[in-house]
C-alpha cells in the first residue's frame, strides 16, 4: 500500500525480503546464544551464591531450586556452543557439572572480594550491600564465572557473560584475564582489564583504570599483551598501564593520570605531576577562545 507515494510496512514482502536476508549471511551456526540468555545464567547463579543478598530465602529446598535452575540454563546455552570450533574439550553434561562442582570455590572467592570492597570503602554499611548494589562487586561475580567456564573450554559464553556486566557497570574485564583475590573495584566506571593481564591478590582499583596492550596487531593474539599487576597494588582512577612486559611490583603505588609502560620495583610509588594556576584579581583576557 502506498500513502502519498510512499511505501508503508503493508507493501513489504516479509518472506522475500527475511530470505534475501539469510542469503546475505556470511553463514556460520544457525543457532547461538543470545546475550539475554547469558545474563539469566548470571543472575541464576547470584541466587545460588548468595540468596539472602538476592532477596530470596536462604534454604536447602530453594538453593538446590535455583541449581536446578542453573543446571538447565547452562545446557541450553552449551548445546549450540558445540558447533563452534576448536570444540569444547567435554561433553555439555561434564562441562556443566565441572562448572557446578567449582561453585563453593568460586562462592568463597566472591566473599572476600566483597569484604574487602565493605572494608575499604568508608560509605559501605554491610557486605550485603556490596553484594547488591555495588557495580565492582558484580563485575567481579561476573568475571569469575565468566573466567571458570573459559578455563572448561567454553567458547564465546564467557565473553557474553562479562560483556553483560560491561552493559550494566561499565566496567569491561575480559574473561581470560587472571585475577587474584580479594580484588576490589572502587566505583568502576570505566575500567578496562585486557585478557592477557596478570593480577596478583589484594589489589584495589578505581574507575578509568586501563590495562592495556601497547599493540593491537592480531598477529600478537596468542602473546601476553597486557600488564601483570603483583600483589598488594593501588592504582588510582584514570591510570594508564600496558604492554605484555610491563610489570606494576608488589606494593606499589600507581596514582591517578599516571601513562605507564614500563615496569616498576615493588613499593614504588608513581605519580602525575599537573601544574594547577589558581588566578585572583581583575579579569585578564583569556589565551584562547572557543566555542563547541
Amino acid at each position: 500500500m502506498r500513502q502519498n507515494g510512499a511505501v508503508t510496512t503493508d507493501s513489504i514482502d516479509r518472506e522475500r525480503l527475511a530470505a534475501e536476508l539469510l542469503r546475505g549471511r556470511r553463514g556460520g551456526p544457525e543457532r547461538l546464544p543470545a546475550k539475554s540468555a547469558a545474563a539469566a545464567l548470571a543472575e541464576c547463579a547470584l541466587r545460588v551464591l548468595f540468596p539472602e543478598a538476592a532477596g530470596h530465602d536462604a534454604r536447602a529446598d530453594e538453593t538446590s531450586a535455583e541449581l536446578d535452575r542453573l543446571h538447565t540454563g547452562l545446557l541450553e546455552l552449551l548445546a549450540p556452543l558445540r558447533q563452534l570450533r576448536p570444540p569444547m574439550p567435554h561433553a555439555p553434561e561434564e562441562t556443566a557439572a565441572r562448572f557446578l562442582g567449582a561453585l563453593p570455590r568460586i562462592q568463597a572467592a566472591l566473599q572476600r572480594d566483597a569484604e574487602a570492597i565493605c572494608v575499604g570503602d568508608p560509605a559501605a554499611e554491610s557486605v550485603e550491600e556490596v553484594i547488591l548494589a555495588y557495580p565492582g562487586f558484580l563485575a567481579i561475580l561476573h568475571y569469575r564465572l565468566a573466567h571458570e567456564l573459559r578455563e572448561l573450554g567454553v567458547p564465546l559464553l564467557p565473553r557474553l557473560i562479562t560483556e553483560c556486566a560491561h552493559d550494566r557497570t561499565g566496567i569491561d574485564i575480559h574473561p581470560g584475564a587472571t585475577i587474584g583475590n580479594p580484588l576490589v573495584i572502587d566505583h568502576g566506571t570505566g575500567i578496562v582489564i585486557g585478557e592477557t593481564t596478570t593480577i596478583g591478590d589484594n589489589v584495589k582499583l578505581y574507575q578509568g583504570v586501563t590495562l592495556g596492550a601497547l599493540s593491537v596487531d592480531k598477529s600478537l593474539a596468542s602473546q601476553k599483551r597486557h600488564p601483570t599487576i603483583e600483589d598488594d597494588v593501588v592504582i588510582y582512577a584514570n591510570a594508564t598501564i600496558l604492554g605484555g612486559r610491563t610489570v606494576v611490583g608488589r606494593g606499589s603505588v600507581i596514582g591517578g593520570n599516571v601513562w605507564l609502560t614500563e615496569s616498576v620495583p615493588p613499593e614504588s610509588v608513581v605519580y602525575h605531576r599537573s601544574e594547577v594556576h589558581v588566578r585572583s584579581g581583575p579579569r585578564e583576557p583569556q589565551p584562547i577562545d572557543f566555542t563547541i
